[in-house]
């Protein structure tokens, strides 16, 4: 069912923001059509205002003396002979009164011959003629005209959208980020469950002939040939201690995947730290007799916890202390308030962290890659485990190396929870 409403998000999201694009697209073209037809309109206004000008304020015209050739071409027809000089004057007159502010290109015809007598290219930037005399040929009783045409009509009216284009290209840019988000969470999602697949199989496979040695080991151990043999009952201990140890870790293997699955059951209830913090300690110290583990919590400090879970964590992060330590371990172990909430710091004298491999260390199957790593079994899942509680516990989580030796790791309990 997850998946299936998964696939209807990702199809809805997809056909939205399509939709949106499309839409945007249209409204561009729209606004392109428009801003040229405004062109088009301010030209033509402006041309007769020229030619009226020209023509000596006389409006006995029986048709437009304008006309639009083509989309940046147009030709106006004077019933007055002009001089090319007067005509820049105005066209640069009335153009900048209509706001046109674009280069273009005007041209005299001679009516006889229909051909150019005279062009010039105008720009925006160009300055102000000189006073340089131009001749312009006169013919009696001829209609003079004149051509203009605006060669980068086009640049100029999309650069009067830019602000449509370029929300057109923020949006397909919006488009192929979610595509490609999409790509990489299915890709993902695909890899985790091949993984979570690969995990199960592979420790149910282990499991069955582990048990078999375990049995085998246990029941080799009660030999009398055994008992009566210190060195081979220190063998058997060896091959009984490693089993029950590497289906520890598998156990654990198989909780990280299941949780995964359907995430971590939790049972909250009140726990007081000293005590609790303390009847681990004494535990753990039965196992390694040079350990030294301080403990500076008030008796009446407690947490809402999973009593199994946050069990875990403290085992967990004081075993880490234990195993990445290279002399005598000592844990310093205190707990102190805030206005924000309870601060649980576990600091070691162990042989720290790279500045850099902190921000790893609670990635699932991640190792620091140390000599003292290559010489300590482990999968790198214990941090992962860790780092997983404090989330479903809404707390968080804190790693920092010590300034002389060790790292202290922090656990915040905020007041709101």
């Amino acid at each position: 069912m997850k998946i299936k409403r998964l696939n209807i998000i990702i199809t809805l999201g997809f056909i939205a923001i399509i939709g949106i694009l499309i839409a945007q697209l249209m409204w561009t073209r729209q606004a392109y059509n428009l801003e040229d037809k405004k062109f088009d309109q301010k030209v033509n206004i402006a041309l007769m205002e020229v030619a009226e000008k020209l023509s000596g304020g006389k409006t006995s015209y029986t048709e437009n003396p304008v006309q639009n050739i083509a989309n940046d071409y147009y030709v106006v027809n004077i019933n007055n002979e002009f001089h090319p000089v007067v005509l820049e004057y105005y066209l640069k007159t009335e153009f900048t009164r209509f706001q046109i502010n674009t280069d273009y290109v005007y041209a005299l015809y001679n009516c006889h011959s229909d051909k150019m007598i005279y062009g010039k290219y105008m720009t925006s930037h160009q300055e102000s003629p000189g006073s340089k005399v131009i001749n312009f040929p006169k013919h009696k009783n001829l209609i003079y005209y004149f051509s203009i045409r605006f060669p980068d009509k086009t640049t100029y009216l999309i650069s009067s959208l830019r602000f449509w284009y370029l929300l057109t290209f923020a949006l397909i840019i919006i488009l192929l980020v979610y595509v490609y988000s999409i790509y990489t969470i299915i890709q993902q999602k695909k890899f985790s469950e091949l993984q979570r697949d690969f995990i199960n199989n592979m420790t149910h496979e282990f499991k069955t002939p582990l048990s078999s040695i375990l049995l085998a080991s246990e029941a080799l151990n009660k030999q009398e040939l055994v008992q009566d043999n210190s060195k081979l009952q220190t063998y058997t201990s060896i091959i009984i201690n490693q089993s029950h140890k590497l289906n520890s870790h598998i156990e654990k293997i198989l909780n990280i995947a299941k949780n995964d699955a359907a995430g971590l059951s939790l049972k909250p209830q009140k726990i007081l730290l000293q005590h609790f913090i303390q009847e681990i300690a004494d535990n753990i110290q039965h196992k390694n007799k040079d350990l030294s583990i301080e403990i500076d919590i008030e008796n009446s400090t407690s947490v809402m916890a999973d009593e199994f879970h946050f069990t875990n964590i403290i085992y967990n992060l004081l075993d880490n202390s234990i195993k990445y330590c290279e002399i005598k371990p000592v844990i310093k172990i205190s707990a102190h308030k805030d206005s924000k909430g309870l601060y649980l710091k576990f600091k070691d004298n162990g042989m720290g962290i790279p500045a850099k491999n902190i921000p790893h260390i609670f990635e699932k199957f991640y190792r620091v890659h140390t000599k003292r790593s290559e010489e300590v079994n482990g999968f790198g899942l214990g941090l992962f485990y860790v780092k997983k509680v404090v989330q479903q516990h809404h707390w968080k989580i804190f790693v920092e190396n010590n300034e002389d030796k060790g790292i202290t790791t922090t656990l915040f309990f905020p007041f709101s929870n």
